[in-house]
């Protein structure tokens, strides 16, 4: 039997990405990103309902993406979600889900967002970006004409 574990997300960074490091050195950035949804109420009226995400990214591409994720900028973000509990210093258990980023798009316009985007919709319904291509393209290349973070 298969199994699938898989998130995608629009929407809008509610904070600026902490960059952390592990004892071993393992680069972890952490932020939140908030999705909206419009539905009517039961009186008729539109309700708007947001809901928030926890993300972390790890190693190279957290260092990376991190210092470019500020807050307000609209991203899509794909992964998978983790549930981790731990106990506090009263014996209470704590719970947090979260989205473990394997990649994460600038959805930004640079005249949106004064120069913090550029990733678009391709023709096959695949989101794609300068951010993670332009860390690892070569000084030179033709992408890097269109970074959007210059």
């Amino acid at each position: 039997m298969a199994n699938l574990n898989k998130v995608m997300i629009i929407g809008n960074t509610g904070r600026d990405a902490e960059l952390r490091f592990t004892a071993n050195g393992t680069a972890v950035s952490d932020f939140s990103v908030a999705v909206n949804s419009r539905r009517r109420g039961q009186s008729g009226e539109w309700e708007e309902e947001t809901e928030w995400f926890n993300i972390t990214l790890f190693g190279d591409r957290a260092e990376r993406i991190s210092q470019y994720i500020t807050k307000g900028k609209q991203i899509y973000v794909e992964g998978r979600l983790r549930t981790r509990n731990w106990d506090d210093d009263q014996g209470v258990r704590h719970y947090r889900t979260e989205v473990i980023a394997n990649n994460v798009e600038f959805l930004d316009r640079r005249s949106d967002s004064g120069g913090g985007g550029g990733g678009d919709w391709d023709g096959g319904g695949e989101a794609r970006s300068a951010a993670p291509a332009a860390a690892a393209a070569p000084a030179g290349a033709s992408e890097v004409d269109d970074l959007p973070f210059e």
